[in-house]
């Protein structure tokens, strides 16, 4: 096959202004950062500064680290800090690059050859053999099957024309196959622009089989261990994806391994699919659930949820109010007034402690699944309940969440991440659910690896076997995340459902813990998260090393 050479070598540079010494060309940079902030949210940027000036440095912290990567220079920060692999070189598996020559409708051979020769370029630099398919002597995938040589166990390398690959990513490859077993081995990347500057790095999630039903995020980024057979039944349009897939589903025991390295610089990448209804069971074949309502005084916020309810659409729910030492008088009025067929209350005065008022209620509940559920909550939909028993009755699933909003419709909850600031915190806090955000991960089922209890639900059997929620330690906080660990530890993975969204009026009824004594109480309550879970020191497997600790949101660590 002749392939034109003409492609320009600086699709693999950075470009970084002005050209100084290293530490100097990072505060220059850093500075840019800090006024692309200003510029963009000077409120917020003000309030981060005045709170660094007041030594408050977690607030500020956290502040920063939603303002500072928004500007398109961060990743040329991170860029000019990244540090290359230090493998040894290895030759062991042999690594075959296949190569999707075919390009998009709209590009010319004379492009698409001059990608695929700047692709060459990049895998003879690595010491890997290439075989092109769309053209010429290979137009099939299928044709390509005979000419590997299939008794050296070589690891396949599906590529588009135009991709290029970091130094040393053969030999990272190469050591991670020689440990495990997985027919797939993924890796992080980002892509190059039109003058071959990278940009807009995709730092990965370790294996997650939900997500990647909903965002291929695999394809044209790893190896995979495949069989001629493979080849010959993914052969056709779309062969990097099918064949991708096509090991996936016979990869059940050894499900892929996530590399967090950038090992790949890319023109172009599959977008996520955003659903938009639920394949689901008819609502007569859903189990009976219970919903247990904590509440204390604040009658309008429970009438709200109460209504939602009533307007829910599921076959068999049971509803328990659990009454926390409410003496308003229209509180204790409506609480008398609830029909008793549909609602059960349950007085529980005392302390408020969000633990035993959701355990001593799940011991009388009759229903297969539970919901918690604040009393803060407001229904959307009439179908949110039926769209999260559907997912909690899978064999997998353990703790369900929803997505939830703050009145105003920006995000307050899309699964939980651990080790935000030592803890736990709320993903993509704060986005409006029609932005792009990180790959649109906040509008797509996936495994977390926790949900809030504001609106959780659970089977029955699952939450009694792990012994609900732990009372002593987790009062008021981190008893959610405390209870899907222990879910997750058990085989059943806790489980983010964009498609129910409802809103949540957070922190309204039981008020912000600003006082010295609700301050003490959080601050051992942390501490206990980081005694059980490690959450000071862990990094979520649904997150990233290279992904900011003191962000909600998904952004580069500087």
């Amino acid at each position: 096959m002749r392939i034109a050479a003409g492609m320009d070598k600086s699709r693999t540079s950075v470009a970084i202004e002005p050209r100084l010494p290293s530490k100097a060309r990072n505060v220059w940079i850093l500075l840019r950062i800090h006024l692309h902030a200003l510029r963009q949210a000077p409120g917020p940027y003000l309030l981060a500064t005045w709170w660094r000036f007041r030594r408050k440095r977690v607030r500020a912290r956290a502040q920063f680290a939603t303002l500072l990567p928004t500007s398109p220079l961060a990743y040329q920060l991170w860029l000019h800090n990244e540090k290359p692999a230090d493998l040894q070189a290895a030759d062991v598996p042999p690594i075959i690059a296949l190569i999707d020559c075919a390009g998009a409708a709209s590009e010319n051979a004379a492009t698409i050859q001059a990608r695929a020769a700047a692709t060459l370029r990049s895998l003879a630099a690595e010491g890997i053999s290439a075989l092109p398919i769309g053209e010429g002597e290979i137009p099939t995938l299928a044709e390509a099957a005979p000419l590997i040589a299939w008794h050296e166990k070589p690891l396949l390398m599906l590529l588009a024309a135009g991709d290029v690959l970091a130094p040393a990513a053969a030999s990272t490859y190469r050591h991670a196959s020689a440990v495990t077993p997985a027919r797939i081995l993924y890796a992080d990347d980002d892509l190059l622009d039109a003058k071959g500057h990278r940009q807009a790095p995709h730092f990965k999630p370790q294996w997650n089989a939900e997500l990647f039903r909903h965002h291929d995020y695999l394809t044209g980024a790893c190896v995979v261990r495949a069989s001629a057979q493979d080849l010959q039944q993914a052969s056709g349009p779309d062969w990097p994806r099918r064949l991708v897939e096509r090991i996936v589903l016979a990869s059940e025991h050894y499900p892929p391994v996530h590399l967090p390295q950038v090992l790949h610089h890319r023109v172009w990448r599959l977008v996520p699919r955003v659903p938009v209804a639920v394949a689901g069971a008819a609502n007569e074949t859903l189990p009976p659930v219970t919903v247990i309502v904590p509440t204390r005084n604040r009658v309008d916020l429970l009438r709200t949820c109460l209504t939602g309810l009533e307007r829910t659409a599921y076959p068999d729910v049971e509803v328990i109010v659990v009454d926390n030492g409410s003496d308003d008088p229209a509180t204790l009025a409506y609480l008398d007034g609830l029909d008793p067929v549909r609602y059960r209350v349950l007085r529980r005065p005392g302390p408020f402690n969000f633990s035993t008022l959701n355990n001593q209620a799940a011991a009388q509940a009759k229903g297969d699944l539970l919901c918690l559920l604040n009393n803060d909550v407001e229904v959307l939909a009439p179908n949110w309940l039926a769209i999260m028993a559907q997912q909690a009755m899978r064999e997998e699933v353990g703790a369900v969440g929803a997505c939830l909003l703050y009145p105003d419709r920006r995000i307050q909850h899309a699964g939980v991440v651990l080790g935000i600031g030592g803890g736990a915190a709320h993903a993509h806090r704060l986005l409006r659910p029609d932005e792009e955000g990180y790959f649109r991960r906040h509008a797509l089922p996936q495994f977390v690896s926790a949900v809030t209890a504001a609106c959780l639900m659970v089977q029955r059997q699952r939450f009694e076997a792990v012994g609900g929620l732990d009372e002593a330690n987790f009062a008021v906080a981190f008893n959610d995340v405390d209870l899907c660990m222990r879910l997750n530890a058990r085989g059943w993975q806790s489980f983010y459902e964009p498609r129910a969204t409802l809103v949540h009026h957070e922190s309204v009824s039981r008020g912000l813990d600003r006082e010295p004594v609700g301050a003490a109480r959080f601050a051992g309550e942390l501490a206990a998260l980081k005694a059980a879970w490690n959450t000071g020191e862990c990094i979520d497997p649904f997150h990233h090393p290279q992904l900011n600790r003191f962000s909600e949101r998904f952004v580069v660590r500087l």
